[in-house]
């Protein structure tokens, strides 16, 4: 065979080859490419640039025009081939090709070699098996060093963690088996595979093993630290393998978050400190009621009113039925001692008497009322007179300390005796340790049950007949004494609440304040500008959409709750409840919004933009001078990719949260998991979305790096109102106009919402007058 006729058909080798294995990974141009560089090296007689025994991927690429990235992915396809080549050209014998020797010849020639030796002495065989052998698990090859010398110095950084990987092995002139032999111990689990596929780009780093290896990674090529980190498509992601075993698994995930990379290989003291400080910042927050409120969620004992709902059709004589039977059908808990219990048929049949008198559109004939209760109102009053009666069923020996007060004698008939109510005014100022404005609203409801002509009670004089002496609190006389004079007791017992709401207002003291958890975005020089930091910081965290698209979603949906939330203004209940229409969809028609005391965002043609419409009757304040009976409507800014952000979460966003379930028609929508398939945020799901968005992006956390404001403490979606309304004193020192952005008077915000010191005064007053002197 001739040596023109030996290359002839070793190409034809490397093209079948080529075709069979790169066809299915290059495109037909890039493939097209490879074939006639192959070539051109078979009839150069010579193989492809390398450094180290490793192919330069750069000078292959600018050789051949295809990506150097996609080349270094892909060098176990195309490897062999070089290799082949390499041997084919140095063999110089024409017959020679990219076929392996075979076996038979390769054994036979390895015993010709071995014969050649000279053999063993029996002591130099002793010898040698006294010594240990290989022991390959710690030495570490010739060729690799701690910090190899990169081949080049000057890059296009790249944006993608694999791409960066690849970039920096091949500025370095090492395989990925090089590299895990390099930066792995031999005892530790990490498999070169998990290594290949961060290379391909198939998986990411997540667990704190994997966190550290990509540190050594770093050292190794002498990067920044946090360098590999910061390319992760999910930065807003925990991390997981936390030594947190001490913890129930509902703790470690709220906990995990918050943690840093190297928490397992801190020292014992370091690792409680951190988690003390998780818990006590983060998770509860550290101010004296979140304190008190996170010991007192763990102490329930409310009587619940499962079947009380809003609204509802009263009987037509306006009495209260009670089953005849209900004593013998209601099983008393004789192990009632704390925890919430479903309240008794009679009183459950009371409560929903009350609250149909105080939301139904007409009350019943021969009834009289004095306003009325939205939904919102009604639930409130539900719960807060649920826990007065718990504390009277709470046992006396539990951790909760109640009365004792068989469940079955509970009826709202005990509620015109004083007794009942100094009791519990009582019971409430020795858990909390003083009293507060909490017991005064709780006065005022017995207040305005008992008043002369309006009051739901004093109508109703049959709730008398169920109330059983309980010593220490009702006697049998003044059960007596309601018999003969039911308005007289009534009477009696409206003055005795009038005095104690007195007595109360002037000791009561201020358990939360509404400023402290934002005391430091509130004393900025620009409180708005301060908070906005909170969104810079989701974006700077967004998942890759592509990869990641839940996570996505939520981090768009939470940027969006708070971007709106600074625009708007509004109260929790109105973000919460605004509806969406999409663009090219019909609006929903202002009487239509009327009915169902929501507000809208959608698209104005008029005005090109996004546009929310609120009719007046939705908000709290409905009768307040600042609607003056008209709808609330402003036109979103685009400001900071505001506008994109909203179209992405329409398009694709609030579909990848929904997950296909019934749409509930709001703009903002739950995550829908298994667990929970309603996508329709309520009140309470709503402040705890609020408040894990500021746990995770806004609190500073100095132990991670993450989070944009220092000293800031989790809060709900109320507080930002109290931002608005600072940032336009401190700018303006008008009460008027900081009304004018949370839709309210200016009495409400001096009262409430502004917090303008009497050095934010003066500092304007200065601004003002110094323009005098800079005029000069």
């Amino acid at each position: 065979m001739t040596k023109l006729t030996a290359m002839k058909a070793f190409q034809r080798k490397i093209d079948a080859y080529c075709a069979m294995r790169l066809v299915p990974i290059f495109s037909t141009k890039d493939t097209d490419a490879l074939t006639a560089y192959m070539r051109r090296l078979i009839e150069r007689r010579c193989g492809p640039q390398r450094t180290g025994g490793h192919t330069d991927w750069d000078v292959v690429a600018r050789l051949t025009g295809v990506d150097a990235a996609m080349l270094a992915v892909h060098q176990r396809a195309i490897d062999p081939a070089f290799d082949a080549i390499i041997r084919w050209s140095r063999g110089g014998d024409a017959g020679k090709d990219a076929r392996p020797r075979s076996r038979k010849s390769t054994v036979n020639k390895k015993k010709a070699l071995l014969a050649d030796q000279p053999k063993a002495r029996p002591g130099t065989v002793a010898a040698d098996n006294a010594r240990p052998r290989d022991n390959l698990d710690n030495r570490k090859p010739a060729d690799i060093t701690d910090f190899p010398e990169p081949l080049f110095r000057e890059w296009s950084d790249p944006s993608s963690f694999a791409e960066a990987l690849q970039l920096h092995m091949r500025r370095h002139g090492e395989t990925y088996w090089v590299l895990h032999r390099s930066v792995v111990r031999s005892d530790e689990p990490m498999d070169k595979n998990t290594l290949l596929s961060w290379i391909e780009g198939r998986r990411v780093p997540r667990s704190t093993d994997s966190f550290d290896v990509l540190g050594r990674i770093e050292r190794r090529y002498r990067l920044p630290d946090g360098y590999f980190k910061a390319k992760l498509p999910h930065q807003s992601r925990s991390a997981s393998g936390f030594n947190l075993s001490e913890l129930d698994p509902a703790e470690r995930r709220r906990i995990a978050w918050h943690l840093p990379d190297d928490f397992n290989a801190l020292p014992f003291a370091k690792r409680q400190e951190i988690l003390d400080w998780v818990r006590r910042v983060i998770i509860s927050g550290s101010t004296d009621y979140r304190k008190f409120q996170a010991a007192a969620a763990k102490q329930r004992y409310a009587i619940r009113f499962p079947g009380v709902s809003y609204g509802g059709r009263a009987p037509r004589d306006g009495k209260i039925a009670v089953p005849a039977n209900y004593e013998e059908t209601w099983i008393e808990d004789p192990d009632l001692l704390s925890g919430v219990v479903d309240a008794p048929p009679a009183l459950a049949m009371e409560m929903a008497d009350l609250v149909r008198f105080k939301t139904s559109a007409l009350t019943s004939i021969g009834f009289q009322r004095n306003g009325v209760w939205g939904e919102e109102t009604a639930s409130q009053k539900i719960e807060h007179l649920g826990l007065m009666f718990g504390a009277l069923a709470a046992s006396k020996t539990g951790e909760i300390k109640g009365y004792g007060v068989p469940v079955r004698h509970l009826t709202f008939g005990l509620l015109i005796f004083p007794g009942i109510w100094d009791w519990y005014l009582q019971w409430r100022e020795s858990r909390r340790g003083f009293y507060t404005a909490w017991e005064v609203d709780m006065l005022r409801i017995a207040l305005a049950i008992t008043k002369e002509g309006t009051g739901w009670l004093r109508q109703h004089s049959e709730l008398l007949a169920r109330v059983q002496p309980i010593p220490g609190l009702v006697s049998q006389n003044e059960i007596d004494y309601a018999r003969e004079d039911w308005h007289g007791a009534c009477e009696d017992f409206h003055k005795h609440a009038a005095h104690r709401v007195k007595e109360i207002q002037r000791i009561a003291r201020v358990h939360r304040d509404p400023f402290e958890p934002i005391m430091l975005v509130l004393e900025a020089d620009s409180p708005v500008g301060e908070y906005r930091k909170i969104t810079e910081e989701i974006i700077r965290l967004m998942p890759d959409e592509e990869r990641y698209p839940r996570p996505a979603a939520e981090a768009v949906r939470s940027f969006l709750m708070l971007r709106l939330g600074l625009h708007l203004g509004l109260r929790q209940k109105n973000l919460r409840q605004l509806m969406l229409c999409p663009r090219g969809q019909m609006p929903r028609p202002e009487r239509v919004l009327e009915k169902l005391k929501r507000g809208e965002i959608r698209w104005s043609e008029r005005d090109g933009g996004w546009e929310v419409l609120i009719p007046a009757v939705a908000f709290k304040n409905a009768h307040s001078s600042f609607f003056g009976d008209k709808p609330f409507r402003l036109v979103l800014p685009d400001l900071l990719d505001l506008y994109r952000y909203i179209d992405d979460y329409v398009e694709r966003h609030r579909a990848t949260l929904l997950r296909g379930v019934a749409d509930p028609g709001t703009f903002f929508v739950k995550t829908v998991k298994t667990t929970s398939t309603d996508a329709a945020y309520d009140v309470t799901t709503f402040y705890e979305a609020w408040r894990l968005t500021i746990q995770r992006y806004g609190i500073y956390n100095p132990y991670t790096g993450r989070g944009a404001i220092k000293g800031l403490l989790p809060h709900g979606p109320h507080n930002v109102r109290d931002v608005l309304a600072t940032h336009i004193l401190k700018q303006t020192g008008s009460y008027e106009q900081a009304s004018y952005a949370i839709q309210d008077t200016a009495d409400m915000v001096a009262k409430h919402y502004g917090r303008f010191l009497p050095q934010d005064k003066a500092a304007l007053a200065a601004r003002i007058l110094n323009q005098v002197w800079e005029a000069a």
